[in-house]
């Protein structure tokens, strides 16, 4: 048996690369020694199908982002605890999330300019749809900085999208399941935020 179910599952690339897109900031996870390294950076993704990202050299993973190295990829797209009370029809709680991961392999890229033309389009990226920032190509703080940063290109080898959405459900109950993740979403982020600010 396929786990999750296949009506969990969406296969579809571009449904993963609006996750991606959306969702830039990764959980990168390497293996050295059978011990996971685990870092957080955003990824852009390219029209070519790479991933690009940059990390901090000091940051004990950068050795592994080079050399051909296996890498797992995983995007996190919005999720919420579904409780039984939206639903029209009797069910049980469940968790709807959305998730994209990705089997890979990741290569160092050494060029200095590449890299610094990697973060201006990265910023460029981050700061749509209003570009309140541009970061210039002159910036004096960028360039007494690039020694610190390293780039890194990712290929990916496999697609999983991890898209639970109450889709086994009624229409109905799928979109009073849809509207919920919706409002979850924006009320947790505040109450949250709230509490720890």
């Amino acid at each position: 048996m396929n786990y999750p179910p296949k009506h969990h599952q969406d296969n579809d690339i571009n449904h993963m690369i609006d996750v991606i897109k959306t969702y830039p900031l990764a959980t990168i996870i390497s293996v050295k020694d059978n011990e996971p390294l685990i870092t957080h950076l955003p990824l852009i993704y390219r029209e070519d199908g790479k991933l690009i990202g940059h990390i901090d050299i000091y940051n004990p993973q950068a050795q592994l982002l080079k050399n051909d190295n296996p890498l797992t990829v995983l995007f996190y797209g919005p999720q919420c605890y579904i409780s039984p009370s939206i639903y029209s029809t009797t069910q049980l709680p469940t968790w709807n999330y959305i998730r994209v991961h990705l089997k890979c392999r990741v290569k160092a890229i050494e060029s200095k300019e590449a890299l610094k033309e990697s973060l201006i389009k990265m910023t460029e990226f981050l700061e749509a749809p209003d570009h309140k920032y541009v970061l210039e190509h002159n910036n004096p703080r960028l360039d007494s900085n690039l020694k610190y940063i390293e780039m890194f290109e990712i290929t990916i080898e496999d697609w999983e999208g991890k898209f639970k959405l109450s889709q086994d459900k009624k229409p109905r109950d799928i979109e009073n399941a849809r509207q919920e993740l919706i409002r979850t979403n924006q009320e947790s982020i505040k109450l949250f935020l709230d509490k720890v600010f």
